[in-house]
């Protein structure tokens, strides 16, 4: 196993919920309300990453295909609805 190249400490909240640090934000330029996916390793380890890099990530595979159409930004919008729907129910 490789070492991190970077590390931080987080606390759990009683809710559950996770402070992501600052400096951690900024480099990923991580916005509230974007949608980050969590994976849970077989070792019980986590990985966290942003939607929107992996979005484009897979955006600039598929380039060709739908040209001039921002598949990502149409992505994130949706991801954004929906958490705006789940916090109003």
């Amino acid at each position: 196993m490789s070492l991190p190249l970077e590390q931080y400490t987080v606390n759990l909240a009683e809710t559950g919920e996770l402070v992501i640090p600052e400096t951690v934000r900024k480099q990923l330029n991580l916005q509230p309300g974007d949608s980050l996916t969590l994976i849970l390793e077989n070792d019980g380890s986590l990985r966290l990453f942003s939607l929107r890099k992996s979005v484009q990530k897979i955006q600039g595979i598929f380039k060709d295909i739908a040209p001039g159409i921002s598949l990502a930004d149409e992505l994130i919008q949706e991801r954004r609805e929906e958490v705006h729907r789940e916090r109003e129910a």
